[in-house]
């Protein structure tokens, strides 16, 4: 893990003409989830140039390929981001990374129709707000027809779509319900599960075309029976988790996050900011900070978020993120720093078994691998931790009850990673550390993430690509 940009940005192919308004916003934002497709992966995105010169944008997400996958996709994408492993924090980053009305979600393995983006568009002009495409499989069974008309007529019958299927979404109602769960398996159904309560769905006769690997690698007959099985049990409840690893996916580890923060007030936030930026700049210092830090922790789709909000939650951009990305909000407690952190630890073990993450929002440079680095550690240590340069610490993880590790602790000054080090060590719990990190609190460090801000988000629409 390193402190550069995560996410490399290809110069954007202006528009010639566009079923959608041609301004600094594009209309149709193409999301495409890989991991190790360099064998097809061009081929794939050169297919999706022609929405390009129509307007549209394309974002890859990489989920850590080991064969090249993401340095291929620079010439032919206006984005390539990395995220965690797994399509719903992949196509979560992506989402937020996104500019355009509508999102359209694509497998890397399926290929659009030629006027997908005018279909949306149609759609959209008679007041769908999210739909998906009819399906045709490619591969050998001669069967496969007959599959693929099934799928059909089941999403039709059911209003729910696959990933296979090319789901897309008005970006105002994804956001409103959620965007995708953190679930292993299963994420494009929960996600038309809760669309469909808001809105019904559109579904196109256009076809989008799908590789049929898995019917053509495992047999016909037992991946319909799997798939089958793994539905009904997914409707009856069971764990996403289990079925994944019935399907023959490895998930990530799991872990819950609290993010600890201060409401952007004036006088109240980022205080020591305020001789550099004033209290009002400092206080939008501070909801800028939130923002990165609630996006990050959404992108990396590890397990639930709660915010735990200063002086409580009634505060207006606390609300705004829960009505519309739908994070939990809970008050902070009285106390020291210290205390505020027991309580966030006790009520989250009161309630779940799953590891914890807690951070603040004062790391801009934290990335959505930390934190399933994170997660992935407290899998096999008691507790983790990603010490700041300042001698405090930028997140604390902990795979179960720690008492006393937040007691007698001097806060807010250079001793606190040490010391919550020798508390850990003093109640015989293993400690995975990770690397050194940056946060901002005093004035050079606010020019220092303004510096990393300018290499990371350089202005759209400049150059040509592909």
């Amino acid at each position: 893990m390193s402190d550069q940009p995560a996410a490399p940005v290809a110069p954007v192919t202006p528009a010639a003409s566009s079923p959608f308004p041609l301004n600094a916003v594009p209309g149709l934002s193409i999301v495409v989830p890989v991991l190790d497709e360099a064998a097809t992966l061009v081929s794939r995105l050169q297919a999706l140039a022609p929405f390009r010169q129509r307007g549209a944008e394309v974002i890859v997400v990489d989920g850590g390929s080991q064969d090249g996958t993401a340095g291929l996709a620079v010439p032919w994408a206006d984005r390539v981001l990395r995220a965690p492993r797994g399509r719903a924090a992949q196509m979560n980053a992506g989402a937020d990374a996104a500019r355009g009305r509508v999102l359209l979600f694509l497998h890397a393995d399926t290929t659009l129709p030629p006027q997908a983006d005018r279909a949306i568009e149609q759609a959209m002009a008679t007041g769908a707000r999210w739909g998906r495409f009819d399906v045709r499989i490619e591969g050998r069974h001669r069967l496969l027809p007959m599959v693929a008309a099934l799928m059909n007529v089941r999403s039709r019958w059911s209003g729910l779509a696959t990933g296979d299927q090319a789901l897309f979404v008005e970006r105002r109602l994804f956001l409103a319900a959620g965007g995708f769960a953190a679930l292993p398996l299963m994420e494009d159904l929960d996600l038309s599960r809760r669309l469909r309560r808001i809105a019904p769905p559109a579904c196109l006769r256009e076809r989008v075309q799908t590789a049929g690997r898995r019917w053509d690698r495992h047999g016909l007959w037992r991946t319909i029976g799997l798939m089958w099985r793994l539905r009904a049990a997914w409707a009856l409840g069971a764990d996403p988790a289990e079925l994944a690893r019935r399907y023959g996916y490895r998930p990530r580890a799991a872990a819950a996050v609290a993010v600890l923060a201060k409401a952007p007030v004036a006088g109240l936030a980022k205080t020591r900011l305020a001789p550099l930026l004033g209290a009002a700049g400092a206080a939008r210092a501070q909801r800028a900070l939130l923002r990165q830090t609630l996006l990050t922790v959404r992108a990396a789709a590890i397990g639930p978020l709660t915010l735990w909000c200063a002086p409580d939650e009634t505060h207006r951009h606390f609300q705004a993120w829960r009505q519309v990305h739908g994070v939990t909000l809970r008050p902070q407690s009285g106390g020291d720093l210290g205390q505020r952190l027991a309580a966030a630890v006790q009520h989250h073990f009161a309630h779940s078994s799953v590891p914890l993450i807690l951070l603040g929002t004062d790391c801009p440079a934290l990335t959505p691998e930390h934190l399933q680095a994170v997660a992935d550690a407290l899998q096999s240590h008691d507790a983790a931790l990603l010490p700041a340069e300042d001698g405090g610490y930028v997140l604390l993880g902990l795979r179960a009850p720690a008492p006393g590790v937040f007691e007698g602790v001097a806060w807010s000054t250079s001793a606190v990673a040490q010391q919550t080090r020798d508390r850990l060590h003093s109640a015989g719990l293993t400690l995975w550390e990770g690397p050194v990190m940056w946060d901002v609190d005093e004035p050079a460090d606010h020019a220092r993430w303004q510096q990393a801000r300018r290499v990371k988000e350089p202005a759209a629409g400049s150059g040509r690509a592909g």
